[in-house]
């Protein structure tokens, strides 16, 4: 992974660039989490790559040092209210847009993983699978991987019959189990469950 993408846009006139990544679209429970990096251009972090790549130890130690490397970073939430007022994928647009706003630095072109542009205040460009190409990308992945991963492991002291901590509110097997034994909470994505809901 090099800086390919990033250099192409400064040879393009673009002086800024930041990646964006975001994590937990597909659970079933907590909030949509999203991040923007602008990293110093050629900093080599090791072992820097897509955070479902990664170990969670690993993710831990890489979240450190990216947020004392980077020039900025920014991470925000799109809640479950929002994702069930929105949809998923305006509540994720919604998570970056407030991601990219909250750089102390501004940003003039966004590298978005994936192959659907948020509607962001300044220029933006999708990167599929832009998480193992980009570095910016990989940081932002990995920054809201570990602040949501994080988020989930507290929501579990409020929820401790769900078992957080093991799933980060994924639909696994023991999820689904927790689900039909305790029902549904707060926390969950009502519109991701319509078939234990009954809900149209």
């Amino acid at each position: 992974m090099d800086y390919t993408f990033e250099h192409q846009a400064h040879e393009q006139g673009f002086n800024i660039v930041c990646g964006v990544d975001e994590a937990g679209r597909g659970p079933l429970a907590g909030p949509v989490c999203a991040a923007a990096v602008i990293l110093p251009d050629g900093l080599v972090i090791e072992g820097l790559d897509d955070s479902k790549k990664l170990t969670e130890k690993k993710r831990d130690a890489l979240y450190d040092v990216i947020c004392e490397e980077a020039i900025s970073y920014g991470i925000a939430f799109a809640s479950v209210e929002e994702i069930e007022e929105l949809n998923i994928l305006q509540a994720t647009f919604l998570a970056m847009k407030r991601a990219v706003e909250s750089l102390n630095v501004k940003a003039d072109l966004a590298l978005v993983d994936g192959n659907q542009k948020p509607p962001l205040d300044i220029q933006a460009r999708t990167l599929v699978k832009g998480d193992a190409k980009s570095p910016s990308i990989a940081a932002a992945s990995i920054l809201a991987k570990v602040t949501r991963d994080r988020l989930m492991v507290e929501i579990a002291e409020q929820y401790p019959q769900y078992e957080f901590p093991k799933h980060k509110g994924y639909g696994t097997k023991l999820h689904y189990e927790k689900i039909m034994e305790h029902g549904i909470s707060p926390v969950h994505r009502r519109s991701f469950l319509k078939k234990i809901t009954g809900e149209k």
